[in-house]
């Protein structure tokens, strides 16, 4: 069978892979974006990202009528349809699937629905439903993502033991609910299915939620998981898993007790691991880690001249923003721009309150023994924050007490996931304090705590009353 050529082959149409494929196209390219799923978009579009905050947004409302009494607006206790709830979802993921198969068209890449396998370091077989097609490439770029991680002794086989993509699908509401793993992932949809009327039950193998985060910002998060939970158990371990008739028999070991509980459905959310078997890799040059994800530098080139690689398949931190940075990176150093992965890249978690940080963390600088100077700023200060009863945020700046150059922000509150990107612009341009402080932020806004924090560090904000702290 003859080949097709092409100068740049893309495998996997996730947000990194259909923006390094888009990018390459629009410079000139003669690009092939390969993607085994029918739906292009990836597990953000199809299976996270996407799903996830639809169902967020949804069920908040729910919280939000509950909320609204105290206002004097009371309504009727709400009636969940299930069926609508998840065609409208599935809507969402039609209509931005299909967006990206458009712009695919618009911009000449050719798509292939297939399972790609390398048959060397510039030649691709690609199983599609009407037989084989192999790919001959000048460059590669391997964008094919992670998989949620299932310790074998959690692998049942019983679809009521899920993972996020089956917990995204909501075929009904279980009246108790176990989450293992109190991280991103976890920690959403316990938010959902807590919002739909689950008593969730959140087992943590940290000493705290959200570990990534620093202590204080996680704080609300907790206090209003607490609320919504039926429990948090830090320092516990689950032990075992078997089914039981329709349930899953539960055995844990928590404050020095072993456990034995019934679950109606139980969430595995421990982390993710590398998409890298059954690739062909071993035909090629790339290397993998002890982990199996692929080794890159800091151009997103692999250990084989013509292969390139970004998103969570590269590792490092699993975001879909970071893959879409990587992905310009690498079509860059194609075009032998020679440019470096350098970026400041937020994280947000879409818990209730949101959370949200990038840059150095308070956690590292410590860790890192770097000098650091804090300010924040209390929701219960802000206008904006009353206005609709969500004063439990706070605003923190982290900076040089020398330069007083920004080195990280932190935000927890409603919306942070937005507010974020100012903090984001800020590292990115070398900003200091004083450079917010300075800037004139509208009011009422929630955008004004960035200000205020500013203001905070050097101990006059308006609507608090601070002292500037000596550096650590």
């Amino acid at each position: 069978m003859d080949s097709i050529k092409t100068e740049i082959v893309v495998v996997g149409a996730g947000p990194g892979g259909y923006a390094a494929a888009f990018y390459a196209a629009d410079l000139g390219k003669k690009v092939i974006l390969i993607e085994r799923d029918k739906k292009l978009g990836g597990v953000c579009l199809n299976r996270g990202c996407i799903p996830s905050k639809a169902l967020l947004y949804a069920t908040h409302q729910i919280v939000n009528a509950r909320e609204s009494a105290h206002r004097g607006i009371t309504f009727a206790e709400p009636s969940v349809d299930l069926s609508k709830l998840r065609a409208w979802k599935e809507s969402i993921l039609e209509k931005l699937a299909g967006g990206v198969a458009t712009l695919a068209k618009m911009r000449g890449v050719q798509v292939i629905q297939g399972r790609a396998y390398f048959e060397g370091s510039n030649k691709l077989r690609v199983e599609t439903e009407s037989g084989q097609q192999f790919v001959e490439y000048e460059k590669a770029i391997l964008a094919v993502g992670s998989l949620p991680a299932v310790p074998k002794a959690f692998d049942l086989g019983n679809p009521r033991v899920m993972t996020s993509t089956g917990a995204l699908e909501v075929e009904d509401i279980p009246e108790n609910l176990l989450i293992v793993g109190g991280g991103y992932i976890g920690m959403e949809l316990g938010f959902v299915y807590a919002a739909l009327g689950s008593k969730v039950t959140v087992v943590e193998a940290l000493d705290a939620i959200l570990a990534a985060a620093d202590a204080d910002l996680a704080r609300p998060v907790g206090a209003n998981a607490k609320k919504m939970f039926k429990e948090i158990r830090l320092k516990a371990r689950v032990t075992k898993m078997a089914t039981v008739g329709k349930q899953i028999k539960v055995e844990s070991e928590y404050n020095g007790e072993k456990l034995t509980e019934l679950y109606d459905r139980v969430l595995v959310s421990v982390g993710r691991v590398a998409n890298s078997a059954d690739l062909g890799l071993e035909n090629t040059k790339v290397e993998l880690d002890e982990k199996g994800f692929v080794k890159i530098n800091a151009q997103q080139q692999t250990a084989d001249p013509s292969i390139y690689a970004i998103g969570d398949i590269a590792g490092g931190i699993m975001l879909a923003h970071k893959a879409h940075k990587e992905a310009r990176n690498a079509v860059e150093n194609i075009f032998g721009e020679s440019t470096i992965f350098d970026s400041v890249i937020p994280a947000v978690v879409f818990t209730d309150p949101e959370l949200a940080w990038c840059g150095l963390t308070e956690a590292e600088a410590r860790e890192k023994g770097i000098k650091y100077q804090v300010a924040k700023f209390p929701w219960t200060a802000s206008g904006r924050a009353l206005s609709f009863d969500r004063t439990d945020g706070v605003t923190k700046i982290i900076a040089d007490p020398e330069t007083e150059r920004v080195l990280g922000v932190g935000i927890c509150g409603a919306g942070a996931g937005e507010l974020i990107a100012e903090a984001v612009l800020a590292i990115e341009m070398g900003a200091t304090v004083e450079d917010i402080a300075l800037t004139v932020h509208a009011h009422p806004t929630l955008s004004e705590t960035l200000m205020e924090c500013a203001d905070a560090f050097y101990g006059h904000a308006t609507h608090t009353f601070t002292k500037k702290k000596t550096a650590e």
